[in-house]
């Protein structure tokens, strides 16, 4: 929770920085590039959060590993390092990008489907999905086979569940109270 609140406190902080620096959407990128690479580099994640490696170490395999981002970016890198909050990076480059979406009227709609979205089918979830919000939507499918089949929508703080899964669930419920 505390790592949660300081996340935000230092996304804001970037965010305000690089608005002043009109290079938002460069640090949006390097934030997106570093949220993904530690989600996809479990070695990496574990060397952050590890209590053996020194502050100085991490800080220099990070600078290295994102040399060709904005000197924001690196700023950043040194500054949690310094306060001892590295581990919180990808939680902080999460927020920014969630921030940078909201102060440009971006909706990300999370679709979970069981296989991956056509192109087609995606072009027809993103004009739903505009419709219904009246903002720029981006679509981010989520694919999770346990749903078996449908889709899973989720705009904001809306959910609309038409999966396979749900829908057995419902059977299940309604044959045991009977």
């Amino acid at each position: 929770m505390a790592g949660s609140r300081a996340a935000i406190r230092y996304a804001k902080a970037l965010l305000s920085l690089a608005t002043d620096l009109k290079t938002t959407e460069v640090v949006n990128k390097d934030m997106k590039l570093i949220a993904d690479t530690l989600a996809e580099s479990k070695d990496l994640s574990e060397a952050l959060q590890s209590p053996v490696i020194t502050a100085s170490i991490k800080k220099s395999i990070l600078l290295e590993v994102f040399k060709n981002t904005d000197k924001s970016t690196s700023n950043l890198i040194t500054t949690l390092v310094t306060n001892n909050r590295i581990d919180i990076l990808k939680e902080v480059a999460l927020k920014y990008s969630q921030l940078f979406d909201e102060s440009n009227g971006v909706e990300v709609a999370t679709v979970t489907t069981a296989v991956e979205l056509s192109v087609d089918l995606k072009k027809k979830v993103l004009a739903k999905a505009k419709e219904l919000t009246g903002k720029n939507v981006e679509v981010e499918n989520i694919i999770d086979e346990s749903i078996l089949g449908g889709f899973i929508l989720r705009i904001g703080d809306v959910q609309y569940n038409a999966s396979v899964a749900n829908q057995l669930n419902k059977l299940k419920q309604e044959f045991t109270l009977n």
